[in-house]
């Protein structure tokens, strides 16, 4: 399977069905197949084919994916580009990345200015909102079909870089098709149901390659500029969203809106939430809101969006909700991989006990892009270790202490961030957290926790401490806890630990 094969299965179903909305702007399958078609003779005849880095950088808009679909076509690999990333960051990525061509929107065309300037590999820049038409020139709307080999890289995806310099995952027509079988397994329709995903995140995160699978059914994407919690609820009446997908805040947000509980939500089937750790506790809350329609996903770049998943009827038990340690899981591995617990020898872990998850199968990534020392340690003996410390348990659930680079060192024993978090986010005035070690001369790290409240909610430092200390013991508990009005976070929605990490550390050797 090419990555576009999964579009062109919903074109041959419903050619005259929309395929993507956005506002007043609608796109049949035949209109964005067609002119993906075009997209890919021309990137052919201006000299870029099979493994060429093109790069498209914009916000949410369905012109962006339809450029995506050409490229695929034309055997090109893409380079996703956050609209809402630093300029520096965004050139630096164009530039380690060996991109020879940059699609754009016309709100970029200042960074675009700025980057031609720049030393760099990039050959051509394209308006696709405004010069797209006269570049395509007469071209015809016929897929090229060039010849493709299932191991050929569509996508070098940025990892995101919340604990240091971004990596280039290298994604491949095999791996990606896993990471949509996957999905398409995860997500049941029964025969002639509407399927409408609201790509409410980033295109260039998850939210656009899990619009893959529901244009592979003749399903329906309506594109948001931004989540805003208003607008999430309008739009689900609006177009009578089925499935979305929402980082832990995104979600936590919404579901302090004003007047939720007379919105008509009816339609949703599928919330997904991922990305990041979600409180156990804002996770009943929205199951109590939302119904049995919350799934939660695992996955990394490097395996994409699929390792594990939780499905919506398995967060209750015997009809209720279940308990803590059911709702604190990511679920069951996916069923195309192999999920192993392995300890610092490299021995397979017990049930219960805790080590690296480690991923095998086709769905691992082919390496990390001119990184061969990074793709060495990341990918040993076959099996992608993943940095996540967890363990399996007795019914096969997956469940996630934490990340191994993220342990604090308090004392000598070893306190993991994410127990301390799901303490702190149990609090009804915690809207989100970060725990990170800070530098104590006695102890080597402090437990130190960052909180942002819940707009219009107030509590003091020694409530939170207590609280901790009460469920978590003195050695885990935060010694120190700050504020702030909004926590530090990557495009994609992650809270950036190093930057809340990073002032405790100034002037010393930081841990990274």
């Amino acid at each position: 399977m090419r990555v576009s094969d999964f579009f062109d299965r919903g074109w041959r179903l419903a050619p005259a069905a929309t395929a993507f909305v956005m506002d007043d702007r609608r796109f049949s399958y035949a209109e964005a197949g067609e002119l993906s078609c075009r997209i890919a003779q021309t990137l052919l005849d201006h000299g870029f084919d099979r493994g060429s880095k093109v790069a498209v950088l914009s916000p949410n808009d369905p012109l962006a994916m339809i450029c995506v679909l050409g490229l695929w076509r034309a055997g090109c690999t893409w380079v996703p580009l956050n609209a809402a990333n630093p300029a520096a960051d965004t050139i630096n990525l164009i530039s380690r990345f060996d991109c020879e061509l940059v699609l754009f929107h016309s709100s970029q065309r200042p960074l675009i200015e700025e980057l031609l300037a720049a030393d760099t590999s990039v050959r051509k820049a394209v308006c696709f909102d405004e010069d797209l038409t006269a570049w395509l020139e007469d071209r015809p709307a016929t897929d090229p079909e060039p010849p493709h080999l299932p191991e050929d890289v569509v996508a070098i995806m940025p990892t995101g870089g919340t604990t240091g310099p971004s990596k280039g995952a290298m994604i491949t027509h095999r791996s990606i098709s896993v990471a949509f079988a996957h999905m398409l397994m995860a997500f049941h329709y029964p025969e002639g149901d509407p399927i409408v995903n609201l790509a409410a995140a980033p295109l260039t995160h998850t939210a656009g390659f899990l619009s893959m699978p529901t244009l592979a059914r003749g399903g329906t994407v309506v594109l948001l500029a931004k989540p805003a919690p208003d607008v999430l609820a309008d739009a689900i009446e609006q177009h009578r969203v089925t499935e979305l997908f929402l980082p832990p805040t995104v979600i936590y947000r919404l579901l302090e809106l004003p007047g939720l509980a007379e919105r008509d939500l009816s339609s949703l089937r599928y919330l997904l939430y991922g990305a990041a750790p979600m409180s156990t506790a804002k996770l009943r809350r929205a199951l109590e809101v939302f119904g049995p329609v919350l799934m939660g996903g695992y996955g990394q770049v490097e395996a994409f969006a699929s390792i594990s998943y939780l499905r919506p009827e398995e967060h209750f038990v015997d009809g209720r909700i279940g308990p803590d340690e059911r709702l604190s899981s990511v679920g069951r591995p996916f069923p195309l991989i192999k999920v192993r617990i392995f300890d610092e020898k490299g021995h397979e872990c017990g049930p219960g006990e805790a080590g690296e998850i480690c991923v095998q199968g086709d769905l691992v990534m082919a390496g990390y892009y001119r990184n061969e020392e990074a793709t060495a340690s990341t990918i040993v003996d076959g099996w992608l270790r993943t940095g996540d410390v967890g363990h399996l348990d007795h019914e096969g659930f997956l469940h996630i202490t934490d990340r191994k680079k993220d342990v604090i060192i308090s004392g000598g024993f070893n306190v993991y961030p994410a127990e301390v978090e799901k303490v702190l986010l149990s609090h009804s005035a915690v809207q989100d957290c970060a725990v990170v070690g800070a530098p104590h001369p006695d102890w080597g790290e402090a437990v130190t926790a960052v909180v942002e409240l819940v707009p219009g909610s107030t509590v003091d430092g020694d409530e939170l401490i207590a609280l901790c200390r009460a469920e978590l013991g003195p050695v885990r508990s935060p010694k120190k806890i700050d504020f702030l009005d909004t926590l530090p976070r990557s495009p994609a929605g992650k809270v950036l630990r190093r930057k809340i990490r990073a002032p405790y550390w100034t002037g010393m050797k930081q841990k990274i």
